[in-house]
């Protein structure tokens, strides 16, 4: 049975970590929801039920600690990795990472020679851990099929991003009927684009078949 609940857990670093459950049936596979830099998970409030009817469980967390540290890139691994241990409490599947924005990095970063990754969904990543860590350098090293969407500003920064790819690896998406939203707003609200966004990204899921 369909439902959402509220839940807390703990990371490595001892930080408590809200989430929304969004149950299913504990035998189908999970995508886990990473929110935005300017967000929390409500971020997905709207998203998730959706993602539900493709038949997988959802949970979205809060991707922040508090504080000026609060998305830094350490605590932010450590929340997405307890989360992926959080689910692993129902089952042991493939999972699907799902992150807007900065969160969408993170979510190509976590995913580089992690076989507990189905795919990933990246909507509207960018370079945010730079210098450091290239994330051109990084969709290299990544086996796993990835959606990545953007507006029509970002689409040429996320064509270089993903050049160093497997051909058919990555489904890459703009929109052609406007400019677009940034992140998992683009999946919401009254924007003309944002059911080109939906079909696309049901049609990338309809592979995963």
């Amino acid at each position: 049975m369909k439902g959402q609940e509220g839940v807390y857990f703990f990371s490595a670093d001892s930080s408590r970590i809200m989430g929304d459950l969004y149950l299913h049936d504990s035998s189908l596979p999970f995508m886990i929801l990473c929110h935005g830099q300017n967000a929390d998970r409500d971020e997905f409030a709207d998203i998730a039920p959706r993602l539900l009817n493709l038949n997988y469980n959802c949970l979205a967390i809060d991707m922040r600690s508090g504080g000026s540290h609060g998305f830094s890139l350490p605590a932010a691994q450590n929340r997405l990795r307890a989360a992926i241990a959080y689910v692993r409490r129902f089952n042991t599947l493939p999972i699907i990472l799902f992150g807007s924005s900065r969160s969408a990095s993170l979510c190509l970063l976590e995913s580089a020679d992690n076989h507990q990754i189905k795919a990933i969904v990246a909507l509207s990543p960018g370079e945010y851990f730079q210098p450091a860590i290239s994330m051109s350098d990084v969709t290299r090293k990544i086996s796993q099929p990835v959606f990545i969407c953007g507006t029509q500003t970002e689409y040429s920064f996320l064509q270089k991003m993903v050049e160093k790819t497997q051909a058919g690896q990555v489904t890459l998406f703009q929109p052609e009927k406007g400019k677009g939203v940034h992140g998992a707003a683009a999946l919401t609200g009254k924007d003309v684009t944002k059911d080109e966004y939906w079909f696309a990204l049901l049609l990338f899921f309809k592979k995963l078949l």
